[in-house]
């Protein structure tokens, strides 16, 4: 794509546009295409090669203009490509932008959104885990914006589980749910995501080498 233009674009957006009876022209003002049928507001396409936040900042103040402003760019290429192109597709539709793609090999143009006004569906059972799990994390032991080993419930849990296999030995499941405060304490050292535990009989766990030099890393 290094030796393709934006130009490009444009008369498959032209052709695109016309065959919906639109007057088109290109370079008006700031505007890279304009279209104007009678009656209606004119339409703006700002076309660019891929996704950019200048693209998307060109197109958002086009929008002092008129409601109907449309972002234009090649069609996508794979699997990593496409979902690229749906995630943008869906923050275009969160500012009010229509988007189109443009398949270079034919010139065939395709509507991903319409511009208009977003309302996102909220997800009551989202919302509810997200609480959840807030109420649940004990304390505040992330540092916001880190993509590391987080803290979380579950592991604040398995270290619970762990500490109380520490002190006591082998333990069933009930007890260690009880003796430390942990409801899910046989699933979570049945499914032992950590390696922290090993069973013992049905029920019964104990705490693996992994799970002790773990304990001896924290308290370190």
């Amino acid at each position: 794509m290094s030796d393709l233009k934006e130009t490009a674009l444009y008369a498959p957006v032209k052709a695109w546009l016309e065959a919906r009876e639109f007057e088109v022209k290109a370079e008006l003002g700031a505007a890279d295409v304009v279209a104007c049928r009678d009656g209606e507001d004119p339409i703006i396409v700002e076309l660019k090669l891929q996704f950019s936040l200048t693209l998307l900042q060109q197109a958002v103040a086009r929008q002092a203009i008129t409601d109907a402003v449309y972002v234009a760019v090649p069609r996508w290429k794979g699997r990593v490509g496409y979902k690229a192109f749906k995630a943008n597709v869906g923050l275009c539709r969160r500012l009010g932008l229509g988007v189109l793609s443009v398949r270079l090999q034919d010139g065939a143009v395709e509507v991903h959104a319409d511009p208009g006004p977003f309302q996102p569906r909220k997800s009551k059972l989202r919302k509810a885990r997200l609480l959840a799990a807030f109420s649940r994390l004990e304390g505040d032991p992330n540092v916001g914006g880190t993509r590391g080993a987080r803290v979380t419930v579950y592991r604040q849990d398995a270290i619970k589980c762990a500490t109380f296999l520490e002190g006591n030995g082998a333990s069933r499941g009930q007890d260690v749910a009880k003796g430390a405060g942990v409801k899910r304490a046989t699933t979570v050292m049945r499914d032992n995501h950590y390696g922290w535990f090993e069973k013992v009989q049905t029920g019964v766990y104990m705490l693996s080498e992994a799970g002790v030099a773990a304990l001896a890393d924290r308290s370190a």
